[in-house]
């Protein structure tokens, strides 16, 4: 690993690199990191996600002039449709936006919301919490869904271009048809194996034409697609939390096997939430991370462990077990303290405290002790649960950055792969309320991401920017994975940020997760081996997987120009539209 060139630059503000989050500030207004007017932005526009259609409809947006939201929205929609595996409009996303000409930065809270039915024993039967499986494929799972009134809360507040065109990509794409890919081909026999995505009416159809999975390269069209989207296009969010489709979406989550409490009333009322965007220094830079129900702000605990663990002069072997390290760390106390901040008190003042994080830097565990979360002084005792939430990869990322420089960086997922695989629509309803702690016993304190009515699941969906020393946009990243988020998404910070590595490079570097008592090596390359190797030398329980489910897409800026990456374990591409030289006479 090269010595990354931040490292000699003096921090952001008045604090040493082992307090980093001294000075984390929560963002939400206007002219929050644009202290003085900036010169116009020239280094283009770029989009990077997980399906080339996808891309090119964020292109199409962009060509336009549109807001980095607008082409967003218009990317979403096409991955809905050619990856609905991972995401789409029957499931829920988180999206950070960052307007350059105020510094404004807003997380926009689309995550799904349990019932009003819901309640904390809902997958326990006969006083054992329900096996995954089961609970994957019920309609219990079911929660409302909140990707479309994310749409039209953020186009109302960024949008440049006409609504209606934002669909038009997708819609077209729904109606002609498109190349089914190898990816969601590769999905259909094991789900088929696992759940019942292949006997649910309408899916069954759609996925298994003639009672077989569908092959690469196939041509597929899917024109209740299409309509619900021209639906959308012409009425609003109306279209979709009313009537004939929200109808379907109850009929769907109440059928069995174990039918759930999905009602006409609670999608009606669903709304997103705006919520703050927590910024901290590393070393010259400012990490911006969402709020909670997100995990990113473990980012800036991820950060700040790794700089007390490392060095200048660390070696690679050491860099490695730090940044192995510092995720044993923070999980454990993402896992213990996170949930939805509407329903519990998530103490992320103390966590994010530099005397907590020196504190608990020092309580580093040795490679084969079981990690546990930490105690901020300034806490009662802990009367929450242990945590016992499972969270699969079914879920998205993009990353964009418009011809203004703007940026939005966006996670979206309808949970389990192909979500809960009932089909409403044209379209498959989540199965979320897995991500809350599915097992409860009487008298025992709730988790802090115990299920309850309205409540948010908490989730490792970790949308991220960076800015440089002249809070200038420096990178944008995020990734699916499930509980391996965290984990992803701080691999591209280290990979860019302090190992020297190019942006497609940091996504390339093997994914390396530290959650709990073991450590998951990506060891299908020889770089994987070797690490996996130096870990177990050391002493960690490591457990060698042969592919992994993360799916990052990364814009950096590097000398005026963006440089994207997307990640070779999908099907993603990078897009972009030049920067405009300063000799061009543009103003």
């Amino acid at each position: 690993m090269q010595l990354s060139r931040f490292r000699h630059i003096a921090a952001l503000c008045t604090v040493t690199l082992l307090s980093i989050s001294g000075c984390s500030t929560a963002i939400n207004a206007p002219h929050s990191l644009a202290t003085t007017e900036k010169p116009a932005w020239r280094a283009g526009a770029m989009a990077t996600a997980a399906n080339p259609h996808a891309v090119e409809a964020a292109m199409v947006m962009l060509r336009a002039g549109g807001h980095a939201v607008d082409a967003a929205i218009a990317a979403h929609a096409v991955l809905g449709l050619v990856e609905p595996q991972s995401s789409g409009l029957g499931g829920g996303a988180f999206m950070v936006v960052y307007e350059r000409d105020s510094g404004g930065l807003v997380f926009h809270d689309g995550r799904e919301v349990a019932p009003a039915g819901a309640s904390r024993d809902m997958f326990m039967r006969d006083g054992e919490v329900m096996g995954f499986l089961d609970a994957w494929q019920s309609g219990t799972a079911i929660g409302v869904p909140g990707v479309v009134a994310l749409y039209e809360d953020t186009h109302r507040r960024y949008g440049a271009l006409p609504w209606a065109s934002l669909f038009e990509p997708a819609i077209k794409l729904a109606s002609e048809g498109f190349v089914v890919s190898p990816r969601m081909a590769a999905f259909l026999p094991r789900v088929a194996q696992l759940g019942r995505l292949d006997e649910n009416p309408g899916a069954a159809e759609y996925f298994y034409p003639d009672g077989k999975p569908l092959q690469p390269g196939q041509l597929l069209k899917n024109p209740e697609y299409a309509a619900t989207l021209e639906r959308i296009a012409r009425e609003g969010r109306e279209a979709f939390y009313q009537g004939d489709i929200a109808q379907e979406m109850v009929r769907q989550a109440g059928a069995e096997p174990n039918p759930g409490t999905l009602s006409l009333e609670d999608i009606a009322a669903y709304t997103t939430r705006e919520r703050v965007v927590h910024c901290a220094p590393f070393r010259a830079l400012r990490v911006c991370a969402p709020d909670v129900p997100s995990s990113a702000t473990a980012q800036i605990m991820m950060l700040s462990f790794y700089d007390q663990f490392t060095r200048e002069d660390s070696s690679e072997s050491e860099r490695l077990r730090a940044f192995v390290d510092a995720q044993r760390l923070a999980y454990a106390d993402r896992d213990h303290y996170f949930g939805d901040p509407d329903f519990v008190t998530v103490p992320l003042q103390q966590l994010l405290d530099p005397s907590y994080l020196q504190r608990r830097a020092g309580q580093r565990f040795p490679p084969a002790a079981a990690p546990h979360h930490g105690e901020p002084e300034t806490l009662k005792a802990s009367l929450r649960g242990r945590d016992t939430t499972e969270e699969v990869a079914g879920t998205s990322h993009l990353s964009i950055v418009d011809s203004e420089g703007n940026a939005v960086s966006m996670t979206a997922t309808v949970e389990a792969p192909f979500g809960s695989g009932r089909w409403a629509a044209g379209f498959l309803l989540n199965n979320e309320m897995t991500d809350f702690a599915r097992e409860y016993h009487p008298g025992k304190p709730p988790q802090a991401n115990a299920v309850a009515p309205g409540k948010r699941p908490r989730s490792s969906m970790s949308p991220l920017m960076v800015f440089d020393a002249s809070d200038e946009l420096l990178m944008v990243t995020g990734s699916p994975g499930g509980n391996s988020i965290p984990a992803y998404v701080f691999k591209s910070l280290l990979g860019v940020l302090d190992w020297g590595l190019t942006p497609q490079e940091a996504v390339d570097y093997p994914n390396v997760v530290a959650r709990g008592e073991s450590v998951r090596v990506e060891v299908n390359t020889a770089a994987g081996q070797a690490i996996a190797a130096t870990l177990g030398a050391a002493g960690y329980k490591v457990e060698e997987r042969q592919g992994e489910n993360s799916g990052l897409h990364v814009i950096v800026v590097e000398d005026g120009a963006l440089v994207g990456a997307a990640d070779s374990r999908r099907e993603g591409t990078v897009g972009a539209l030049p920067a405009v030289p300063p000799s061009s006479g543009a103003p």
